[in-house]
């Protein structure tokens, strides 16, 4: 990033446009719901285009402005489409989504119904769980599948909390996940019409290069939390703490001066 410095007044800057994220893609249908068994609202155990901005780095102001293009807007006109969509447990697409995602997770193991006691092994709260998506909808299955999917080995010792000393009472992999969306779209803080830190303006930089950027920011943001956990040795009581923590980390992983895409972010290395 090179601007070109004026005294009082917004200047363009010159981006250094990043290669296509190698990440392979998958998505699902992303029709509005709107019947009465939706599921939007409280979440679950949770304890227009930029103009002009000030970014602080290396101890000096720059004064940054640029406008959306036309292709910029539509990809964010998507993602905050993506995220008004509530889970509808009596869409066909969104069974389908369900099903998928099983799929995903247990290759060549049939799933009896989608209400059935073998989503707890999943770490859903219960035997149906169309009714664990409250606060972040239909989004949130998306970007479990996108991650069962992009990163299956990451997703796999996840799901199966391999690795380091586990705490007896662990956070549900399934629910965490949904939280995990739920805390960056707070963090994102798309739909407010002034950005109230610089990780936005930032996020939608990527966003123009990258359609899929916020699913990967989720795949960044699931190893971070998992890794917090496991060096603060937390429980399941701890876990609106551990979300905290890894919401500063990507703040200050997004805002490094060499970070241009979700790929360059120093945490994306933990993902395989």
């Amino acid at each position: 990033m090179s601007p070109m410095r004026t005294h009082g007044s917004c200047v363009s800057v010159s981006v250094r446009s990043p290669p296509a994220s190698s990440a392979s893609r998958c998505s699902l249908s992303n029709s509005s719901a709107s019947s009465d068994d939706a599921t939007c609202g409280a979440p679950i155990w949770m304890g227009k285009g930029l103009t002009c901005v000030c970014f602080k780095r290396k101890g000096t102001y720059e004064r940054i402005f640029f406008d959306l293009t036309p292709q910029q807007e539509e990809r964010l006109r998507r993602l905050k489409q993506r995220m008004r969509i509530c889970f509808d447990g009596s869409k066909v697409e969104h069974q389908e989504g369900l099903r998928a995602l099983w799929h995903a997770t247990y290759p060549g193991q049939e799933l009896i119904s989608l209400v059935s006691d073998q989503w707890k092994d999943m770490g859903w709260q219960g035997r149906d769980p169309s009714t664990d998506f409250r606060g972040a909808g239909f989004i949130s299955l998306e970007n479990l599948l996108f991650f069962a999917k992009t990163f299956s080995t990451s997703f796999q010792q996840l799901l199966k909390k391999e690795g380091g000393n586990r705490a007896t009472w662990e956070y549900p992999f399934a629910v965490g996940g949904v939280n995990i969306t739920f805390m960056l779209m707070q963090m994102l803080d798309l739909d407010s019409l002034k950005p109230r830190t610089f990780v936005r303006p930032v996020f939608l930089q990527m966003l123009s290069e990258n359609e899929w950027a916020f699913d990967l920011l989720y795949c960044v943001a699931f190893v971070v939390m998992d890794k917090q956990w496991l060096e603060r040795n937390a429980t399941y009581m701890e876990f609106n703490d551990v979300l905290r923590t890894t919401r500063s980390q990507l703040e200050k992983e997004l805002l490094m001066d060499d970070v241009l895409r979700i790929e360059d972010m120093p945490s994306y290395s933990l993902l395989s």
